[in-house]
Formats: structure tokens, C-alpha cells, sequence
């Protein structure tokens, strides 16, 4: 039998390496919704997209939104969509897909946070925020979950060659940032799914609870 995953954010970045990787197993069936197909946003569009596809053995919560701000600048409308998309959405979801991974007593959740959710810098108050709390979330329902054989983990990854980060660094700051980084070079998005890959997978039997740093050494 297929093993059912649905992962958010699947249409660049990591969420995308992660889709083209789990795509070429014959014996995965992968779930990416667009965004008219469930807005994460919406409570009721989740709620409908979920109860069309109650059967989840993986769930990947990748996708999320980082509004750069001074606490000058942060206003109710960004709180409600940094909260709405970073910890809300990925809340309802594990809420929609742990009955069925109870019911067969297995199931995998992996949770995308970031080296921003570990250590902090200015101007990242919101997301932090977000990627703290998805951290605790994780650790939470690991031990909540872990007796019907539930695995939940969460995955930090550092600078990533993705089409944000070339958007929203020029290549001074990333030349800057690169110092910064024993390895000396930004991961690249398949190296980031390869693990992601391995945590949602049978492989992986024993590790949960676990807020676990992919980032060249930045944060050592």
C-alpha cells in the first residue's frame, strides 16, 4: 500500500526539493496543495481540503512567511499572518492527520522552523516568534504522540540556495555571510530534503523530539 504524504509549500525552495525527491519513490503518493486548493489562512479551507484527505501517513509543515520588522514597524495584519501561516496552519493540520495515524499506530510529522528558531537577530521578532513556538509545538506533541508510534521532529535549516534567498540578499551580503559559515557555502535545497526525507521515512524509528540544525556550522 502507497504511503500517503502531503507536504506544504512544495512550489520552490526546499518544499519543492522535498516534493521532486518523495516523487520518484513508486511507493509514495505525494499531496502538494496549492494555495486555491487549501489556503492556509483559512481554518475552513483547511477543514475542507483535510476531510477530502483524511488518510495522512507523513505530514511535512514546510511552509511559512518571514516579514522582516522593528517592533516599530510590526502592526496587527503582519502578527495575524506571520501566526496564521507559521503556527496556526501547521497546528490544524497535525490536528486533521493524528486520528488517522493514531488509528494505525504510525505516522510521521515533520515540522520546517529554522537556525531563527534556535538563536535570533534584529528584526526577525515575528519569525522567531513563529519558529520558537513550532519548536516547543514539536516537542510537545512528541511526547503526546509517541506512544502510538507517532514520530514528530523538527528541522532548522540554515542559509539555503533558494530563489528567496537570491532575492532577498545581493551577493555582497551573501558573499558577508558565507564568512560566517565553517563549510563556507550556502546548503543547497536537495541536501535539506534528503533529510527531511529520511525523518518522514520507516528508516527513521527512533528519532523524535527533536529540533535538529542543518546549517554548515553557523549556529556552532
Amino acid at each position: 500500500m502507497r504511503k500517503r504524504v502531503l507536504i506544504t509549500g512544495a512550489s520552490r525552495g526546499i518544499g519543492k526539493a522535498v516534493h521532486e525527491l518523495l516523487s520518484r519513490d513508486a511507493g509514495i503518493e505525494v499531496l502538494a496543495p496549492a494555495r486555491s486548493e487549501m489556503d492556509l489562512c483559512s481554518a475552513e479551507s483547511v477543514g475542507s481540503y483535510m476531510e477530502k484527505h483524511r488518510d495522512i501517513d507523513v505530514l511535512i509543515n514546510n511552509a511559512g512567511i518571514n516579514l522582516l520588522r522593528g517592533i516599530g514597524e510590526i502592526d496587527d495584519t503582519a502578527v495575524k499572518a506571520m501566526l496564521s501561516v507559521n503556527l496556526e496552519a501547521p497546528l490544524r493540520l497535525i490536528r486533521h492527520v493524528v486520528p488517522y495515524m493514531k488509528q494505525v499506530r504510525s505516522g510521521r510529522i515533520v515540522n520546517i522552523s529554522s537556525i531563527w528558531g534556535v538563536r535570533s537577530k534584529e528584526l526577525r521578532t515575528l519569525y522567531s516568534m513563529t519558529k520558537f513556538g513550532i519548536n516547543g509545538m514539536t516537542k510537545s506533541l512528541a511526547r503526546e504522540l509517541g506512544p502510538f508510534g507517532i514520530l514528530v521532529n523538527s528541522v532548522c535549516p540554515g542559509f539555503t540556495n533558494t530563489e528567496l534567498t537570491q532575492q532577498n540578499l545581493s551577493s555582497e551580503e551573501q558573499d558577508e555571510i558565507r564568512k560566517d559559515i565553517p563549510l563556507g557555502r550556502f546548503a543547497e535545497p536537495k541536501e535539506i530534503a534528503g533529510f527531511i526525507a529520511y525523518l518522514a521515512s520507516e528508516e527513521n524509528t527512533y528519532i523524535t523530539g527533536q529540533v535538529l540544525v542543518i546549517d554548515g556550522g553557523f549556529l556552532a
